[in-house]
């Protein structure tokens, strides 16, 4: 384990296209909401950051995905992004998608896994 990487959670909190799990993390020195989600077996961690308008996007805590569960959904704007590579889909976002965030699954675990600049 890498001195700067941190445990999110474990990989059974996050249920395919199910809720997601909220964290934070340090941008520049100051702590910023972010959170990960599974969607098609795979991990995916961003910055909790509307492309369009710097506001969160889960519409309850933890709710990222759209009614069709293929979507991450802005709740503010309604802008659309793909949830394996958080590119802008539709809506407000105008083709700025949402900042992603290096993550690792190993071991049953899911790890914020930043660069000596990022931590």
């Amino acid at each position: 384990m890498a001195a700067n990487e941190r445990l999110i959670c474990r990989s059974a909190d996050l249920i395919d296209a199910g809720p997601g799990v909220r964290f934070t993390v340090s941008v520049q020195g100051v702590e910023e909401p972010a959170f990960a989600v599974r969607f098609r077996g795979r991990v995916a961690a961003y910055l909790n950051r509307c492309g369009h308008v710097a506001v969160e996007l889960d519409w309850q805590p933890g709710e990222f995905f759209d009614d069709s569960k293929l979507y991450l959904i802005c709740a503010t704007h309604g802008a659309l992004y793909a949830p394996q590579d958080g590119r802008c889909l539709g809506g407000r976002c105008n083709g700025r998608g949402l900042t992603p965030l290096p993550i690792e699954e190993r071991n049953g675990a899911i790890y914020y896994t930043p660069s000596e600049q990022e931590s």
